[in-house]
């Protein structure tokens, strides 16, 4: 069975969404502005020169749910390094917490920032029972306005299960007032 991919716009943040529902799974993608992201890392002590790394790297918000009934539990496991980002006829990983941890590390950031950056992010890996959920931003270091494909592989009782976010579009670059959107 062919996983249902949903898109449209999310009622909280009134950006774009792409989401994946399958038995038992929800996985969305909401796009960030980079100016929700520079403020957002600014306020948590990045510098200026780092916040801007992170938000012209195509950030997402991801919530991920384990919404098997309860007639039919399922476990759903995933690890975000069998994800595969596809663009530009090129095909590459994900960089997780334990990469931008050597990075902001090598550039020095201070450790408070790391700290919530660490924080910010989805796990690398996570196990959800059934009613499970998490949320975190995405890092797909593509510039803003960028499209891409995503392949999205979680495992769901021991069956490895994937599915193809199809066209999804890093947030332009544009400066927004909240009220605007």
């Amino acid at each position: 069975m062919a996983a249902v991919v949903n898109t449209g716009t999310d009622e909280e943040s009134r950006l774009p969404y792409w989401e994946i529902v399958e038995p038992g799974v929800s996985i969305r993608l909401v796009q960030r502005l980079p100016d929700q992201t520079r403020g957002f890392f600014q306020a948590r002590g990045f510098s200026v020169e780092d916040s801007e790394l992170i938000a012209q790297g195509c950030v997402f918000q991801t919530v991920f749910k384990n919404i098997s009934a309860s007639s039919e539990p399922s476990t759903i496991e995933y690890n975000l390094r069998d994800w595969v980002v596809r663009a530009a006829g090129a095909r590459r990983g994900l960089k997780t917490r334990e990469d931008w941890q050597k990075e902001w590390s090598a550039r020095k950031a201070p450790q408070p920032a790391q700290l919530a950056f660490e924080w910010s992010l989805l796990p690398t890996r996570q196990t959800y029972r059934p009613g499970d959920y998490n949320w975190g931003m995405m890092l797909f270091g593509l510039k803003p306005g960028t499209g891409f494909d995503l392949d999205v592989v979680w495992h769901q009782d021991g069956k490895q299960r994937t599915a193809r976010l199809k066209a999804v579009r890093c947030a332009a670059d544009v400066h927004l007032k909240p009220g605007d959107l």
